[in-house]
């Protein structure tokens, strides 16, 4: 088995970034310029679908985080930032733009990390989120789907830098890990 079987078709995926395209253009209908946070790597195929899909008035920035396990990191936070956004959020309407919230802790990190640049408002968007696997209680905004507690990928998503650019979000299966 070469590829993992489909968990979410290509189909249903883009189906669901259309709505939620026309349900952040209805929340922001008013904004003078959205500011789109990709967290990479695995957002990327999501944010650039998103993106094209919107009409207000965006710019797309990049940022990427790093995540130790608690034995792994003398830092009582298990996140850190390793790249950041290239101009300045301040004033401006901001959509945290994640592939998938999994325990919570990443997205729990960069809400605080960003609200201390006063964005006038400070939104989150997520393609996937795993209940089962919360640790740390983050709302969602935006949230395409949610899945059970397996190992995905495709649409950005990787197992060791592979299968990140399959069409559909994939279960990996024990076999092929």
């Amino acid at each position: 088995m070469d590829q993992p079987p489909p968990l979410l078709s290509a189909e249903q995926i883009s189906n669901r970034v259309d709505e939620l395209a026309a349900e952040i253009d209805e929340a922001y209908a008013d904004t003078e310029m959205l500011v789109l946070i990709g967290v990479l790597k695995g957002s990327f195929i999501f944010l650039s679908d998103l993106a094209r899909r919107l009409h207000v008035p965006h710019r797309v920035e990049f940022i990427a985080v790093s995540s130790y396990g608690a034995k792994e990191s003398e830092h009582a936070d298990p996140v850190r930032l390793i790249m950041d956004v290239r101009h300045g959020i301040d004033g401006h309407d901001v959509l945290l733009v994640e592939d998938i919230v999994d325990t919570g802790h990443t997205l729990a990190y960069l809400k605080r990390l960003f609200a201390a640049h006063e964005p006038k408002t400070l939104g989150t968007c997520a393609l996937l989120h795993k209940p089962d696997r919360t640790e740390q209680e983050v709302e969602v905004d935006y949230l395409g789907f949610t899945i059970p507690d397996v190992w995905v990928v495709g649409y950005g998503l990787d197992y060791a830098e592979r299968h990140r650019t399959l069409p559909y979000i994939g279960e990996l299966p024990p076999a092929m890990r």
